[in-house]
């Protein structure tokens, strides 16, 4: 299952950047399911999960305070690292571009970390949240390419990072088959990953959906991301 997930992250990022050279007036409705289904791994499944297996030896609010550090050092990379906007008119330099898709690729090489530790938590766990991720690349793809492409640089530069980015997540999974983590800090690195996931979710992929897009049908999209999440972590009886 493991190498069907690291060769799905692959082309779940390879095939959004594609999307995004060819395609990039026709993403939001998948977007918008993709922002609710995000948002619906870190609420029905992360943190369960986290309080779950870390609440033993730390309080709810402390499991919770740690998602909260993961929104905000999501929220000061986003702003002030990857100067990340979602309008077409965020013009700058090439190396503000090659800065933000280098980022980007970190932060899915993180990604590909989430999937690995979740993994070591259950099966299932690590499905779920493999399916977010998967998701999220999606997404990931598309910034990739936009972030070049609106700062100055090529198709070609464009096309170089999104392999770049296509591979890190699979490198991150990958890494951590060299480490085990206890199950309290487990717990709490979870918490920290469903605040990341909380603002991709928010602030990323909902903005992108719907800023030049009829509002309505995005939401709708992204509230049946939440169900459908909802419904499957329900069936799998995590």
């Amino acid at each position: 299952m493991v190498i069907l997930i690291t060769v799905a992250t692959f082309f779940s990022t390879l095939i959004g950047g594609l999307f995004a050279l060819r395609l990039r007036d026709q993403l939001h409705m998948i977007l918008g399911f993709s922002a609710g289904a995000v948002i619906g791994v870190a609420f029905f499944d992360l943190l369960p999960e986290a309080l779950e297996l870390a609440g033993d030896t730390y309080t709810a609010g402390t499991i919770l305070a740690i998602t909260v550090i993961g929104f905000a050092t999501y929220l000061v990379l986003d702003r002030m690292v990857l100067l990340h906007g979602h309008g077409a008119h965020h013009e700058g330099h090439s190396h503000r571009g090659v800065a933000g898709a280098g980022s980007l690729s970190f932060h899915s090489f993180l990604d590909g970390m989430g999937i690995g530790l979740a993994f070591q938590v259950s099966v299932g766990v690590g499905a779920v949240v493999a399916a977010a991720v998967l998701a999220h690349d999606f997404s990931d793809g598309i910034n990739t390419v936009n972030m070049v492409l609106k700062n100055g640089g090529k198709k070609n530069e464009a096309f170089r990072w999104l392999l770049i980015d296509s591979i890190a997540p699979t490198l991150g999974l990958l890494s951590t088959f060299l480490f085990a983590v206890p199950a309290r800090e487990l717990g709490l690195l979870l918490a920290l990953f469903a605040g990341f996931f909380l603002y991709i979710g928010a602030s990323d992929l909902i903005p992108e959906s719907y800023h030049v897009h009829p509002k309505r049908w995005t939401t709708i999209t992204t509230v049946a991301g939440m169900i459908v999440l909802y419904a499957v972590i329900k069936l799998a009886g995590l």
